[in-house]
């Protein structure tokens, strides 16, 4: 009986510590739910997540990298929450790709000039890694930069206006595609157009069709870490807006001798004109008047008109102050107040090559028109060179893509547009001068 008291005792002992056992595991499993997040948090204890691991281009310590290379950086293993490229207080714009697992910049650098690179990737666990690096872009032989915009900062203009760029150096054919990638044009409403090389040094974007009335338009010239040719790159940026205001068209017909000027697609008058009388003399004079489309190039209170190629003492010299004019060609072809002849008015041309008309009439669409209105005129032999002043027009839409190295572009949204990248907008330049210009050679 003893012994199998004992046994007893000894199960009893065992039994209680099995059951002390159990409680404590018990215990530590019942401090809280069990839950699928619990068991997910004990197995990533057991299995932690390696840091995300960050690429970036150019390597840390690079030297004369140059201007136009692209920054970019890669988390593999992650995702990035923090990218800056920054000369001094200086940030260079940027983008992240699809998940934010890449990042790179928009735009270019500046030439001689030092950069660090600050990235910072997290994992699936949230753990940080951060990169610093550090390179440095090669110095520019010659700087490339903007000497003229067309129109003026802040002017309101035609429905027909380009925009006119001239820089202080010729451009390399090569790097023309990138110089006109990175004249960005915003507004208010997308529309498409195109950049045309009228020479190496000045190119000029125009629409597809006339502009919309009551457009705002914005230039900005991201041209920092642009190249134009060997040893030459862009080194700041700059922005420039105006303002399309209403639609002014004019359709000037020299066989019937009327002129019809529509405002916002209205007939606005109808006013009787007098154009070139045509033909040749002795030296060399052609005093057609052009046809085709023109655009106002400007409006003055008065200019002094002087015969081409004629001398004072020969026969068909003038030299004679003439009001209220309005530029339509480089040719010395203007809208002017008839300075005699008026019964010529509506029926017969007999300028030397300018469209007359009445003081009324003249000093109306002084004061009416903008720079960029188109004026088409028919009726005549005389065709109007697309560089004879702003003859953009005269150019098929084919034509025009042909001048161009990067071909037609959609103009970004005011809305999407955001001016920081602009270091600066340029000066304005006067809209209308009410004095009169270097003296022109017809009338």
């Amino acid at each position: 009986m003893a012994r199998r008291a004992v046994r007893n005792e000894r199960w009893l002992v065992a039994g209680a510590a099995g059951l002390v056992l159990a409680g404590g595991i018990a215990y530590v499993a019942t401090r809280g739910p069990v839950t699928a997040e619990h068991l997910a948090a004990h197995r990533l204890a057991s299995n932690p997540v390696p840091p995300a691991v960050l690429t970036v281009t150019p390597a840390d310590g690079a030297a004369r990298v140059a201007p136009d290379t692209q920054v970019q950086i890669v988390a593999s293993g992650g995702t990035l929450t923090q990218v800056t490229v920054a000369s001094g207080d200086s940030a260079v714009t940027g983008q992240y790709g699809p998940g934010s697992t890449s990042w790179s910049t928009r735009w270019g650098l500046k030439p001689a000039t030092s950069y660090t690179v600050t990235a910072v990737a997290r994992n699936s666990q949230g753990a940080a890694a951060t990169e610093v690096t550090h390179f440095t872009t090669r110095s520019a032989a010659r700087v490339l930069q903007v000497s003229n915009i067309t129109p003026g900062s802040g002017e309101t203009v035609g429905v027909g206006m380009p925009i006119i760029i001239d820089f202080n150096y010729d451009v390399a054919r090569p790097d023309r595609a990138a110089v006109e990638h990175a004249l960005e044009v915003s507004s208010d409403a997308p529309v498409t157009g195109a950049w045309f090389w009228a020479s190496d040094s000045e190119v000029v974007f125009r629409t597809q069709r006339y502009w919309p009335a009551r457009e705002h338009v914005m230039l900005t010239a991201h041209l920092t870490g642009v190249p134009g040719g060997p040893g030459l790159w862009g080194e700041s940026d700059l922005s420039h807006s105006f303002t399309i205001g209403d639609s002014h068209v004019v359709k000037v017909n020299l066989k019937t001798d009327q002129a019809r000027f529509y405002i916002n697609g209205s007939l606005a008058r109808k006013i009787p004109v007098s154009g070139g009388t045509g033909g040749y003399d002795s030296f060399g004079n052609d005093f057609y008047t052009t046809s085709g489309v023109h655009l106002t190039m400007g409006s003055f209170d008065s200019v002094w008109m002087t015969s081409p190629n004629i001398k004072p003492d020969q026969p068909g010299y003038y030299h004679e102050l003439v009001y209220d004019d309005v530029q339509i060609s480089d040719s010395g072809e203007y809208m002017h107040q008839s300075p005699g002849a008026l019964w010529c008015l509506g029926r017969e041309n007999c300028s030397h090559g300018c469209v007359r008309m009445s003081a009324d009439d003249a000093a109306w669409w002084r004061h009416t028109a903008y720079r960029g209105d188109p004026v088409t005129i028919t009726g005549t032999p005389r065709a109007l060179a697309w560089d004879n002043g702003w003859g953009y027009w005269q150019q098929s839409w084919a034509a025009w893509l042909e001048g161009s190295s990067a071909g037609p572009v959609t103009t970004t949204t005011l809305a999407q547009t955001s001016p920081a990248a602009a270091a600066r907008a340029w000066p304005t330049s006067p809209a209308s001068p009410s004095t009169s210009p270097t003296p022109t050679t017809a009338g």
